[in-house]
């Protein structure tokens, strides 16, 4: 073989491949097995999600198939089957799935009712109107005796008539007399009724259900009615619980007897509060606390013992209590050192206490804007002219100035 020959097969064969080449190809084959078993769960995690999603909408195909069923309520129980009221009203004698457990089937539970046979198909849980789950529902107001100002009196008169209650059970057993179910407050608006209020839930660890009287002033012929009577029902649940009824003459008006439906319908609503207050069911660790700025407005059987059997009058803060009331409010603010809380309380004549928290608000709002760290002399004065221009409806200054 010659040497031309051999030069020649050397050209024809081709290069080696290096171990750096080989060690690349290895890298790039594992990265892309890697990112291809990334995507392969992926996918699946993508597939499983898919599939519960059509699992879900199956189920909600299969229900919205199926016949509806009608909501009812379970009178009695008898060897035949069941009486339940429909929500309709009908009443009938219906069949019982024996799968329900019997301990369940209690006088008054909600059912639901095949739409065909109306047998009792399952025991529903309890429900509650929105109105009654969307009104001020507290476990534990915030508000104490501490946060309230001016109302010593009257402080010291719905303690005894509704702390007693929770805190002295016994003692009432042992002299034969029922506690007191409710106090009416009376008193021009701003002057701390629904605070004393929570502060008595606060005081005794009772759940605060708060709501206004004219929410329970329904259109439909029987609903304002139910509504009551479905929030003592939540209270009755929820005991020890304050029911607070702000605004009772919306629904407590007295009764005329040349009334339009409207008016009737009012007055049912009326009556359902008559006898949840004083009827058949305790009210047992249930008290009612209302309040009105109109109490001459009220119905008679309203007023009587047995229902409120105590009216405390919230007037006006005179300036002792406008004094206790400033210094509630301006306990955690910084004040000048020449601010007199004396001379202002004695400025403020016939303010609520709500007008008197305005009045520090504004002083506050006034120092914050003009960046100073504590609240002026200047600040109390402008916020004085500004309350009491509210106050008189009108843009003229009617007040005298705090340190004139």
């Amino acid at each position: 073989m010659t040497a031309g020959s051999d030069s020649k097969r050397s050209e024809d064969t081709p290069p080696h491949p290096t171990v750096s080449n080989l060690q690349n190809e290895i890298r790039d084959l594992s990265e892309t097995a890697q990112q291809l078993l990334t995507d392969k769960l992926l996918l699946e995690s993508e597939v499983s999600q898919v599939k519960k999603r059509a699992s879900r909408l199956e189920e909600e195909i299969r229900n919205l198939r199926a016949p509806p069923m009608i909501i009812g309520h379970l009178q009695d129980l008898t060897e035949d089957g069941a009486i339940v009221r429909s929500s309709n009203g009908t009443v009938f004698l219906v069949s019982v799935n024996p799968r329900i457990d019997s301990s369940k089937l209690v006088s008054g539970c909600r059912v639901a009712l095949n739409q065909d046979t109306l047998s009792v198909i399952e025991v529903l849980p309890d429900s509650w109107d929105p109105l009654v789950i969307t009104s001020e529902i507290i476990e534990k107001p915030e508000v104490s005796y501490e946060d309230i100002g001016g109302l010593t009196d009257q402080i010291s008169e719905i303690r005894e008539t509704v702390e007693l209650s929770f805190t002295n059970r016994d003692d009432f057993k042992r002299f034969s007399i029922e506690p007191p179910k409710g106090v009416l407050l009376t008193g021009p608006p701003g002057t701390g009724k629904t605070m004393l209020a929570k502060a008595v839930a606060h005081s005794t660890n009772a759940v605060f259900l708060g709501l206004v009287a004219s929410e329970l002033a329904q259109k439909y012929i029987g609903e304002g009615g139910r509504l009551v009577r479905e929030i003592f029902d939540l209270a009755r649940k929820k005991a020890p619980a304050i029911v607070f009824i702000d605004e009772l003459d919306a629904i407590g008006s007295k009764r005329l007897d040349g009334a339009t439906s409207g008016d009737r319908e009012v007055q049912r609503t009326l009556m359902q509060l008559l006898s949840e207050l004083d009827g058949f069911e305790p009210l047992e660790d249930v008290k009612i606390i209302a309040a009105t700025n109109r109490p001459e407005l009220l119905d008679s059987a309203l007023l009587r013992p047995g229902r409120f059997d105590r009216i405390v009058e919230i007037p006006l803060p005179d300036e002792d209590g406008r004094l206790s009331i400033l210094r509630v409010h301006t306990k955690n603010t910084p004040l000048s050192n020449q601010i007199n809380l004396e001379d202002i309380a004695s400025k403020t004549d016939g303010f609520s206490g709500a007008e008197i928290k305005s009045l520090v608000v504004e002083a506050g709002v006034s120092a914050i804007s003009n960046g100073r760290k504590k609240i002026s002399k200047s600040d109390f004065s402008k916020s004085l002219e500004k309350v009491t221009d509210g106050r008189n409806g009108d843009g003229t200054d009617n007040s005298s100035g705090l340190y004139d």
